[in-house]
């Protein structure tokens, strides 16, 4: 009878117990004269070293490696190993499986083989001062999520290293009209972060075959800390992937912007024969009562991250890049299949390499999984692991409408009842008293502590773009109403509590051709078209003000709950209409009295203000810190499809000097 493919039958409770090893030499340790290879194995009857010359073909060289307490296995090579590929042959029972070190730090091209590193040659020059931005608190950042390839690839985009990290680096570049394209872009829009897609090795790019652009989004790790061979240069060299990841987030660094790394430590690409699994049959991956592998990833398995020596990995990992590639945070993908103690321990071992590091996640999984409910890092139990922020899809579907039913619109493409779900967002996902949380889209009450545990947002990699979206709620349209909806969404997201976070090219209407998961579609279908920041400049430029109201004033980043419900609070308006007041200087911002007011009808409505002596910062064509016009009433008519922005004039005055 032929195996079935599943995990081997292990009791991992009696590994934990007998040979936890808690020492931080696992992987390739380098200095000029040795390096000293460690790897934890402690089911394998033998375990030896192989090492090469390059990462594909040679001959290999075999070491005999020694079995220590803790389950590891040790060996060692003397001279300057730098460069030198290596894996593991690692034999249970009569199979002997050949695999990568799940703590390699470089790799040769597709990830098949490890390399010895010394990581000081791969420093870019001034590299040990760099840095990111310092921010007081998470709301102060402005998140920008972005594709690798995406940032570059367009023909006309004006960047010569398209779809490399050293496209980040690439300063002056400019696009059709002479638009500026790139590096330059980032920094004038004002964003603070830039959220990476997967760099870590993932598998399903064959990154020898240069010749073939492929494209694939990176959710399928294969080497937990190696950079992605096909974004370098050289993928055949183990170095020169990690020095030119080093070179971007030095440029990004450079222009203060900070770079965080989106990480897929809930699955990894194969289950059956995944390094991990070879080395430790059965350990890693939850499973399921019939031993077949557990697969709340959506994606064949997911690791169980509960495990000691799981959680050590991911530790490990986390605290390694933080450190070596000076990141400023990290996104976890699915973070509802972590369980929260491992969670907790990595904010705790992060602010310990950095205080202040960006933590955020998706508050979900991909389907059921073993993990219990009350365990897991789902958004639910935010309350459990303070400083670690969730995306807010409450908010998110109450915006624009349910992502999983395209033509269901959202409260800015004219559906009724969504209001609460928008001001939940607002508020992020906090509790306040005039919120009435039943009729909230998911969340039928608060689970953010604190607004920096709440990602606000209406667009992402996945799923329809913001714009592919409003094509299929509202298909009878004119492209003028469209942008009008588009720029409401932008103006609700960047005037809500909590972690703004756009998709890239939002700011000028990006589509995919209404492609909702574009992971592996073409370079066509995902790139950034430049050519629609020409345009669309309008709404880029509307964007770009939005920005700028939200770094210049503090009101917009109220650090406690206590803050908002205390300075915000809703009017009292008809359905499709919402606004709010942040009043008495909140968060000592200089302005004293603001006003916020979103109109989703097709027709102007008229609003009743407390005072009536403004200025316009934001209206249906411009947003920014200066003042659009005055108003003097105490009722205002706000625009059909708009956002309309008030400030008291005597506090304004005062802040400008005039």
């Amino acid at each position: 009878m032929k195996k079935k493919k599943g995990a081997e039958r292990i009791n991992a409770d009696r590994i934990d117990e007998h040979y936890y090893y808690a020492g931080d030499d696992l992987g390739a340790v380098y200095t000029p004269t040795q390096t000293v290879f460690t790897v934890w194995a402690p089911t394998a009857r033998e375990v030896r070293l192989c090492t090469y010359p390059q990462g594909r073909g040679g001959v290999k060289t075999v070491y005999p490696m020694a079995r220590e307490k803790g389950g590891i296995w040790r060996g060692q090579v003397d001279g300057d190993c730098h460069g030198l590929y290596y894996t593991y042959a690692v034999t249970h029972e009569d199979s002997v499986y050949e695999v990568v070190d799940p703590y390699a730090r470089a790799a040769g091209v597709n990830g098949d083989r490890g390399m010895v590193v010394d990581l000081d040659r791969t420093n870019p020059e001034g590299w040990n001062a760099t840095k990111g931005p310092a921010l007081d608190a998470m709301v102060d950042a402005i998140i920008y999520e972005v594709h690798v390839r995406d940032f570059s690839t367009y023909p006309q985009s004006g960047i010569e290293q398209k779809g490399r990290f050293l496209a980040f680096t690439e300063a002056g570049t400019r696009g059709p009209q002479g638009v500026r394209t790139g590096l330059d872009h980032l920094v004038d829009l004002g964003i603070t972060h830039l959220h990476l897609l997967p760099i870590f090795d993932f598998a399903s790019v064959d990154e020898a075959d240069q010749e073939h652009p492929q494209f694939n989004w990176g959710y399928d790790p294969k080497n937990f800390n190696v950079p992605e061979g096909s974004y370098a240069t050289d993928p055949f060299d183990g170095a020169v992937r990690i020095r030119e990841l080093k070179a971007a987030i030095q440029s990004l660094h450079q222009r203060k912007i900070g770079v965080i790394m989106d990480v897929v430590y809930n699955h990894t690409y194969k289950a059956w024969d995944s390094n991990l699994n070879r080395l430790v049959p059965g350990y890693y991956y939850r499973m399921n009562p019939d031993r077949s592998f557990a697969n709340g990833s959506g994606c064949g398995n997911e690791l169980a991250t509960e495990r000691p020596m799981v959680r050590k990995l991911i530790l490990d990992s986390v605290v390694y890049w933080a450190r070596e590639y000076r990141l400023d945070g990290f996104r976890f993908d699915l973070m509802g299949l972590f369980d929260l103690e491992t969670m907790r321990q990595i904010r705790q071992a992060l602010d310990r390499v950095a205080p202040g590091l960006i933590i955020y996640g998706e508050g979900w999984t991909g389907g059921p999984s073993p993990l219990p409910g009350e365990q897991a890092a789902l958004k639910g139990n935010a309350p459990h692991v303070p400083g670690i922020a969730f995306f807010n899809d409450s908010a998110r579907d109450g915006i624009k409408g349910d992502v999983f039913n395209g033509p269901e619109p959202g409260f800015i493409s004219g559906r009724l009842g969504l209001e609460e779900s928008v001001k939940f967002g607002i508020v992020a996902a906090t509790a306040h008293p005039q919120l009435c949380y039943e009729r909230v889209n998911y969340d039928h009450g608060p689970w953010a502590v604190a607004p920096g545990q709440a990602v606000v947002y209406c667009e992402a990699h996945d799923n329809l773009t913001l714009w592919d979206k409003l094509a299929l709620t509202n298909p009878e349209e004119p492209e003028t109403l469209r942008i009008q909806r588009h720029k409401l969404a932008g103006a609700i997201v960047l005037t809500s509590q909590g972690i703004p976070f756009l998709h890239a090219g939002q700011e000028f209407l990006r589509t995919k051709g209404g492609n909702a998961n574009s992971y592996l579609a073409s370079d066509e279908i995902n790139q950034l078209d430049w050519a629609r920041k020409v345009r669309y400049e309008e709404v880029y430029t509307y964007y770009r003000g939005l920005i700028a109201l939200r770094k210049a004033h503090p009101a917009f980043r109220l650090r406690t709950t206590e803050q908002i419900q205390t300075h915000l609070r809703f009017l009292e308006l008809p359905p499709q209409l919402i606004g709010y007041t942040l009043g008495e200087h909140a968060n000592g911002d200089s302005w004293r009295m603001i006003v916020v007011l979103f109109n989703a009808h097709c027709n102007p409505v008229t609003v009743a203000l407390p005072g009536d002596d403004w200025v316009v910062v934001v209206d249906q064509q411009r947003a920014g810190t200066e003042a659009l016009t005055s108003h003097h009433s105490a009722q205002v008519a706000v625009p059909p499809l708009s956002a309309l922005v008030l400030v008291d004039r005597a506090s304004f005055e005062q802040s400008t000097g005039c």
